[in-house]
């Protein structure tokens, strides 16, 4: 019996995916409206638990439907948390967390490094994806406007906790020392780094299919 690699690699992409959206679920805390959904990280896993489903349908042959940007997205949203979470926890640990301490370790390493990793690696060198930027863009639009729009008029009425100078309930402690209009700039800017990764991501993966432009099967 000859073991397929991408089989063996989505499998464990898939399992891993969805063992950690259970343990959202079940202990992800949900002493606050929202319980766990109050994070982009849980957002961005969630995505990729559904992306790697899809991965996996289309490597077993039970469908040729791509999700292309879908899945495009999702490794942006991916980096982004990676890159928004490790900048801001090592410039003040307080900023992204209630007590400055990360949570348990294996769960952090998933979340903010392994997962993500996993999943960027797909879309360029498995799935090989990017093809559709303007699917991917729309994506991205969608999902980081339905999160602001979650946190701004969902969570922050709902909860008292986390609290800043300026407000409370918003996700973030530093986001509660924000006024809205700075909170504004902020979710401009990274919807800019966001589209930024993507132009990268494209850009490393065209780069891949002209030097291994052999095609993928499906």
């Amino acid at each position: 019996m000859t073991l397929n690699p991408r089989l063996i690699f989505r499998w464990a992409a898939f399992l891993l995916a969805a063992g950690y959206c259970l343990r959202m679920m079940f202990f992800g805390g949900w002493d606050h409206f929202g319980g766990p959904f109050r994070f982009l990280t849980v957002w961005a896993l969630f995505c990729s638990y559904f992306s790697f489903s899809r991965m996996m349908a289309i490597e077993e042959g039970r469908s040729k439907r791509r999700w292309d940007g879908f899945v495009s997205m999702t490794a942006v949203i991916n980096t982004m948390v990676v890159f928004l979470y490790w900048r801001l926890y090592f410039a003040d640990p307080n900023s992204v967390t209630t007590d400055g301490q990360l949570g348990a370790f294996h769960l952090e390493m998933y979340l903010h490094a392994l997962g993500p990793a996993l999943q960027v690696f797909d879309t360029i060198f498995i799935h090989r994806s990017y093809r559709r930027l303007g699917a991917a863009l729309a994506w991205l639009f969608g999902v980081i406007t339905a999160y602001v729009l979650w946190a701004e008029l969902v969570l922050e009425p709902l909860n008292t906790s986390p609290s800043g100078t300026l407000s409370s309930g918003l996700p973030y402690p530093f986001l509660n020392n924000l006024e809205f209009a700075d909170r504004a700039v902020f979710y401009g800017s990274n919807f800019a780094i966001g589209v930024v990764l993507l132009l990268i991501y494209a850009g490393i993966a065209w780069g891949f299919r002209r030097r291994s432009p052999a095609p993928v099967t499906l």
